[in-house]
C-alpha cells in the first residue's frame, strides 16, 4: 500500500485538490481510479500511469488520452508519495512553468517539515 498526500500550502489549501475540483466529472473519475489503484496496489504496479521526469525528483501521474491530465509529485521515505501539481498538457513537451511550480512546492514542503 502506499500512503498519498496532498500538499497543502502555508494556507491549509491544496493546489491538487483545487484542480480536480475544477474538471469534468468523468476526468476526476479517471484520476481518481488511477490514484486509488497506487494506494491499494503500490507505484510498481501503476508503471503504464506514471513516468520519472528526467533530471528532477519528480514523478507524474498520467491520465493519456484526449484530457492528456498530469499531476506531478514526489516520493517520500515509508510508501508515501506527496501531490504536488495538477494540470492539462497541451504540448508535446512539459512546459517548465508546470515543473517549477511542483518543484517550489516540494522545496516549501520540505523547509516547512524541516522547521517544524
Amino acid at each position: 500500500m502506499t500512503k498519498v498526500i496532498y500538499y497543502t500550502n502555508i494556507a491549509e489549501k491544496s493546489p491538487v485538490d483545487e484542480f480536480l475540483d475544477s474538471l469534468t466529472g468523468q476526468q476526476q473519475r479517471k484520476i481518481s481510479r488511477v490514484i486509488s489503484f497506487i494506494e491499494i496496489y503500490g507505484l510498481t504496479t501503476a508503471i503504464p500511469h506514471i513516468k520519472k521526469l528526467t533530471g528532477t525528483p519528480l514523478w507524474e501521474i498520467r491520465i493519456l488520452g484526449r484530457d492528456n491530465i498530469r499531476i506531478f509529485y514526489a516520493t517520500l521515505i515509508s510508501d508515501s508519495i506527496l501531490l504536488l501539481h495538477g494540470f492539462i498538457k497541451k504540448s508535446q513537451s512539459t512546459p517548465d512553468k508546470e515543473i517549477n511550480t511542483a518543484l517550489n512546492r516540494l522545496n516549501e514542503w520540505i523547509n516547512r517539515k524541516t522547521k517544524g
